[in-house]
């Protein structure tokens, strides 16, 4: 005599989950390994580019500055060489675990004129060469030393 089990108790037949569509680990990793190769073969164009607007925090830094120099003037009829007599302050370098990639001084001060150096802490393009941008009074700014 045969035992049957309640219909609760019987295992039901559920149907083989149906296969997902996905990629393979495989093709990831060769959509990868193809997208850091591009990578790599763009790199030295955008170079020039990433120093580029690295200059643009510079070039601010000393408008900013001259812009400073010249109240000084206005105020004292003459300019000075201390970046604390115009309220100028350095902000913490790159170097220094701070966001500043150039170092900004008064190179030199006179009643009637002034000019000041933006000298970068990085080398952007790791050529050995440090980028260094100079203004004076008059706001001319000039790009001494290009990285």
């Amino acid at each position: 005599m045969k035992l049957r089990l309640p219909v609760s108790l019987r295992r039901a037949k559920v149907p083989a989950p149906a296969r997902l569509a996905a990629f393979t680990l495989t093709e990831l990793l060769i959509v990868l390994v193809i997208i850091g190769i591009l990578v790599l073969l763009a790199l030295p164009a955008l170079m020039p580019l990433i120093s580029r607007t690295r200059s643009v925090e510079a070039k601010q830094m000393l408008t900013h500055l001259q812009a400073l120099e010249k109240t000084y003037f206005f105020e004292h009829a003459k300019y000075t060489g201390s970046l604390d007599d115009i309220g100028f302050e350095q902000e913490k370098l790159s170097t220094e675990n701070g966001k500043a990639n150039y170092r900004i001084e008064i190179t030199s001060s006179a009643p009637t004129q002034f000019s000041a150096r933006a000298t970068s802490v990085v080398d952007f393009d790791g050529d050995g060469t440090f980028n260094v941008w100079e203004i004076d009074q008059d706001k001319n700014l000039v790009e001494v030393t290009k990285d």
